[in-house]
């Protein structure tokens, strides 16, 4: 049996992963509280899918260049300068919702959230290796997923009971401002580390180190393409509005459970990850995982059970927490730590392009063919990209334990 509390045994780690809990109630919380603000105000699914294209135009942006700042700048200061900006976002949206703002506005605002998201994701993601050593990386990753699923947990319930409350987002706004500044806190009370230096001036070129790195490390990029299209075709939580209200008419209090749904799962199996050694065959688990994802979102689609559209999504949470604690464990052994905040922006960029897009593409699917044709496609479209990748990826079926890998070479000139 593993050390379950292996990675709280190093200073600050406790602290880190209080601050990523309230990051994660705060992002999760807008999340819920922009899409049912916007469906009240237009009645439109088109709308929903439009917010996660403004939050995706500056991540893919700005990335590479949040990335480079992450490696040349401390990471702290970079991640402090992230989360002023989305608190200050969240405190618009809060005024927004206040006094009857316009739904365009929504959007300006959700494009500067995006820029905040592209660069505290490099920065804070980039941490996590300062404060444990390797052989504790597993274990840290399932402990921080778990804290950061019972944010995603509480973030939406929470969310709808404060909507329900006041009978508009504006509150829930107001949460997620305050939560930001507690992430703030935490971040200024951690020790100060330099940036890694590499003895020689960063310039144009090593912007396109870290992709570089991606596309030559093939195992990595497999699992980050699975995660890109899997929830690019399968994520349904962006058409929750209308399920909650259309569908299953369950409520915004219903919402904010049907939302907190997939954390739940994922904590679940989080805490569960904690108290198990390392997979002996990760790419192979990774594999059946993204196939249980697909095939959970197939069945949500499908259902028109509250219950059973919880349950449905509660696995989704299951299933994608262990494709994601593989994915965060397997970037952090393979990457060199001078290069920690370009990778970390690359693979940022596969997972926003995948949330945010992919609620554009529920939004656009659901306008054009209903809400239902719109989830079940995109589980049966998961289910082929696993298909794809298992046979296009030999060496992700034969990944040996993550605890056993070690970085990849630094590319030439870095």
């Amino acid at each position: 049996m593993a050390d379950s509390f292996a990675a709280f045994r190093h200073p600050g780690v406790a602290r880190f992963a209080a601050g990523r809990f309230f990051s994660a109630m705060a992002t999760t919380t807008v999340s819920v509280a922009v899409g049912w603000q916007l469906y009240e105000k237009t009645g439109s699914a088109l709308a929903l899918g439009l917010t996660g294209l403004a939050e995706v135009i500056p991540v893919v942006g700005l990335s590479l260049i949040a990335g480079a700042a992450a490696d040349r700048f401390p990471r702290r200061r970079v991640a402090m300068a992230a989360h002023t900006l989305l608190a200050v976002c969240s405190a618009l949206l809060f005024a927004l919702a206040r006094f009857d703002g316009p739904a365009n506005a929504y959007y300006v605002v959700l494009f500067f959230m995006g820029v905040g998201m592209a660069f505290r994701s490099p920065s804070v993601g980039a941490m996590l290796p300062q404060l444990v050593p390797q052989k504790d990386f597993t274990n840290a990753n399932a402990w921080f997923s778990s804290t950061y699923e019972f944010a995603s947990m509480a973030g939406p319930a929470l969310a709808g009971a404060l909507i329900a409350w006041v009978s508009s987002a504006w509150l829930a706004f107001a949460f997620a401002s305050v939560a930001h500044l507690l992430f703030i806190g935490v971040l200024w009370s951690l020790p100060h580390r330099p940036a890694v230096s590499t003895g020689r001036a960063q310039g144009l070129r090593d912007l396109m180190v870290g992709l570089r790195f991606v596309l030559d490390a093939k195992v990595f990029l497999g699992a980050i393409t699975l995660d890109l299209f899997a929830v690019l075709l399968g994520g349904a939580t962006a058409l929750l509005p209308i399920y909650a209200k259309d569908i299953l008419h369950a409520g915004p209090v219903g919402l904010g459970w049907l939302r907190a749904a997939p954390a739940l799962g994922a904590m679940v199996m989080a805490v569960l990850q904690t108290r198990l050694p390392s997979w002996k065959r990760p790419g192979v688990v990774l594999l059946f995982t993204v196939a249980g994802f697909g095939l959970a979102t197939l069945g949500f689609g499908l259902s028109t059970s509250t219950p059973l559209s919880w349950v449905m999504l509660f696995f989704t949470g299951v299933f994608d927490n262990v494709s994601v604690v593989i994915r965060a464990t397997l970037e952090q052994s393979l990457t060199p730590d001078v290069m920690r905040g370009r990778v970390s922006a690359i693979h940022y960029v596969f997972i926003g392009m995948s949330n945010e897009l992919g609620s554009f593409e529920s939004g656009s699917t659901a306008a054009l063919f209903g809400p239902i044709a719109s989830v079940v496609g995109g589980g049966v479209g998961t289910l082929l990209v696993v298909l794809l990748v298992a046979l296009a990826v030999k060496d992700l079926r034969t990944l040996p334990p993550l605890n056993s890998l070690k970085p990849l070479p630094v590319p030439e000139g870095v």
